[in-house]
């Protein structure tokens, strides 16, 4: 890999000349400019990121945490964040905690070190030290979905609470009264708000509620399969399941056909999120979708915001979710 050392020997000139090409820190004459370019890129000389964000104080990346890198859903937000980045002049480094939020905490201190102009998170859960972290760390940063206690920064999440609320009401307006939820853990933000607008619409129609209806999940297949089986096996089981992700709904689809439950003619499933394999889950997924790109391309913008002028008003932006209707949903037969 070729140095600035051999393309300022080629092109005649000073390494501090090279310097000043690459970083526009000083005038140069076009002369020895073009021929600093020409050796670049006859070299395919590549600068240095960290050297030259120590000279302009800018790396031009970002840093991307997010909790499980095999949840479809944030793989569509990351697709939005990064193609407003690319537009805005910006590449993505994407960590993963795997929903614990010491290793969390650890990959964030690695980003600082790979001196990031600013942070995207959406947290998994929080501990004194990540707090700390976030809160100690002058570096700009956005959370999604989530927020984390004792840090400001700006937000930009879904109305979760309208999404759970627009899903139970649907299955109400088919004629269901025996609905249950499959929630995501009752530690995080979003999972709480779907509740809350479920029972929400539960208490409006005046519904009881039974507590025997909730479970609690994990956000994967394999939570929704297991919340599914323990559902069927009530002595009088739900006419109808709002599942808080399309991941725990499509595993929870897979339990009921196991279970001889036919769909949706004895029991209607909608989901959230409207992950691109909903549409084709077998029936496909009635769901919420959620604004996946939006909210992406949203979070990146506000967040170059934010490195570019540190002084600017917190923001906290919330985007409306949409009822999808396919198949996976039906009147009850009796």
């Amino acid at each position: 890999m070729a140095t600035m050392k051999q393309v300022a020997e080629k092109a005649r000139v000073s390494t501090t000349t090279v310097s000043h090409v690459i970083n526009n820190t000083r005038v140069v004459s076009d002369d020895a400019r073009e021929r600093v370019l020409s050796v670049i890129k006859e070299l395919r000389y590549i600068p240095s990121a960290v050297a030259r964000s120590l000279k302009n104080d800018r790396t031009h990346t970002l840093g991307m945490m997010i909790p499980n890198n095999s949840n479809p859903y944030f793989a569509e937000v990351i697709q939005g964040i990064e193609d407003a980045s690319f537009k805005l002049g910006y590449n993505i480094i994407l960590c993963n905690s795997d929903d614990d939020p010491k290793r969390q905490a650890a990959y964030i201190r690695v980003l600082m070190e790979k001196r990031i102009d600013g942070l995207i998170l959406v947290p998994s859960g929080s501990d004194e030290e990540l707090t700390k972290l976030l809160a100690d760390e002058g570096i700009p940063k956005v959370l999604v979905d989530r927020e984390v206690a004792g840090v400001a920064a700006d937000l930009i999440e879904a109305d979760h609470v309208q999404g759970g609320y627009d899903a139970t009401r649907y299955l109400i307006g088919l004629g269901h009264r025996r609905i249950a939820c499959v929630a995501g853990p009752d530690t995080l933000l979003p999972s709480g708000g779907r509740v809350t607008g479920y029972l929400r619409a539960l208490a409006e129609a005046k519904l009881e509620f039974r507590t025997e209806y909730l479970i609690h999940s994990d956000f994967t297949s394999q939570g929704g399969f297991n919340a599914f089986k323990q559902l069927l096996a009530l002595p009088e089981r739900p006419t109808a399941i709002f599942v808080s992700n399309d991941l725990m709904a499509i595993g929870g689809i897979c339990a009921a056909n196991e279970a001889g439950v036919k769909i949706p003619q004895q029991l209607s499933v909608i989901g959230y999120d409207d992950i691109a394999l909903a549409s084709f889950s077998t029936p496909p997924l009635t769901t919420i979708a959620q604004p996946k790109h939006d909210i992406g391309q949203l979070t990146a913008q506000v967040l170059v915001a934010r490195i570019t002028n540190p002084t600017l008003p917190l923001r906290r932006e919330m985007l409306r979710s949409q009822l999808i209707i396919r198949q996976s949903t039906a009147r009850p037969e009796n």
